[in-house]
């Protein structure tokens, strides 16, 4: 006979690797990538480090479901922040939630954007990328069809932002994580890339 899980069981082991995602992401957002340990995501999380293992392959399995959780999130506010307006106002608010939320969390943001990770988590940085993206691409798109922005493949005008923005920020997110003068700059820099006339 096949052992099932109980549909409580299966809860609490949800639980359980969720927590221990969680206490990733807190290490992860303090000693970036290369301070992240088994051992030190289990003591985070108040579990043995063999409990962490019951769950995830090993660190780079456990940075993967970082990824997917908190790039999840981080996109769908880039979304919800380029919902609306013509496409210099969804491209601005793309941009400044973008920039903004890593300023605020400079070490995670350090460690999804650039910080040298294993080739596995390296697969899920590109995927974070491409999502991104997709936010400004619809954006310009839309603003080209509506003869906003002058004409252009959307998917290489979007790439080309996302990859220019991270570039810049790996500076402020290591040297200067507070720099007031990055958000504006890459908001200019953006919509001149585009041929916004504003």
């Amino acid at each position: 006979m096949v052992y099932r899980r109980t549909p409580a069981t299966q809860a609490r082991l949800d639980a359980q690797a969720a927590l221990i995602v969680q206490a990733a992401t807190q290490v992860l957002s303090r000693d970036g990538f290369a301070g992240l340990s088994m051992a030190a995501v289990a003591n985070s999380a108040g579990v043995a480090t063999g409990t962490v293992y019951k769950h995830f392959d090993g660190k780079a399995d456990l940075v993967t479901a970082v990824f997917r959780r908190v790039v999840a999130h981080e996109v769908e506010a880039v979304r919800t922040a380029a919902a609306a307006g013509d496409a210099t106002e969804r491209v601005a608010a793309a941009v400044e939630t973008f920039v903004g939320r890593a300023l605020k969390n400079p070490k995670l943001a350090y460690v999804l954007l650039v910080e040298p990770v294993d080739a596995v988590v390296d697969i899920e940085r590109l995927r974070f990328r491409r999502a991104f993206a997709e936010s400004f691409e619809s954006a310009v798109a839309e603003g080209v069809s509506r003869g906003e922005l002058p004409p252009q493949d959307a998917r290489t005008s979007a790439a080309a932002l996302v990859g220019a923005i991270g570039e810049v920020l790996a500076g402020p997110l290591v040297d200067a994580p507070h720099s007031e003068s990055v958000v504006p700059e890459l908001i200019s820099f953006a919509l001149r890339a585009l041929g916004a006339n504003r």
